[in-house]
């Protein structure tokens, strides 16, 4: 078995893509194997797998979990597709306020590697989508913080003008009035 790694244009963000074998059963992939992850810097010693499931027109985030407990995650749709998206609020990085998006689905069976650091959140582009991620950190609800999905300074091209949000996210602040992430 083996993946590829593409870096992307924020460094730290990676978008994976498993070798798949399908046949007239169906398919096998591995989404991951620590010791190939850790030798292209995947090595988030993840601890917490979480699974999301979501209509279409369903925005997620942006999200984060304030530090100590920051959370890397590693997201794949198992079936659907979505538009990820990661947005480097890390206020000392030279990609402070720089976003990375990659469609995935249960098609192209990539992934998306997202440092500490980083707000992420997802649109539900398909009729449902099941969203499978690892986190290095534990959920932590008093370090749980977001931004708005809309933030005008992003400027995130979101292929929806009017999302289903939860209460919750539909009131996130803006990033320049978020708990900065130093």
């Amino acid at each position: 078995m083996s993946f590829s790694f593409e870096k992307t244009e924020i460094d730290g963000v990676i978008i994976i893509t498993p070798d798949v074998f399908s046949d007239e059963r169906g398919l096998f992939l591995e989404t991951y194997v620590k010791p190939v992850f850790e030798c292209n810097g995947v090595d988030a010693g993840f601890v917490q797998d979480n699974h999301s499931f979501s209509k279409k027109g369903v925005l997620r985030g942006l999200h984060y979990q304030a530090p100590p407990k920051a959370q890397a995650k590693l997201v794949y749709v198992a079936s659907g597709a979505i538009l990820d998206v990661a947005v480097d609020i890390r206020r000392s990085s030279p990609t402070y306020k720089k976003w990375v998006s990659v469609r995935l689905s249960d098609h192209n069976r990539q992934m998306l590697y997202i440092p500490e650091g980083f707000a992420h959140g997802f649109l539900c582009l398909s009729d449902t989508a099941h969203v499978m991620y690892k986190c290095s950190a534990l959920y932590a609800p008093e370090h749980e913080r977001g931004i708005r999905w809309d933030d005008p300074e992003l400027s995130i091209p979101w292929p929806l003008k009017d999302p289903i949000l939860s209460a919750k996210d539909a009131k996130n602040p803006y990033l320049r009035d978020a708990e900065p992430f130093e």
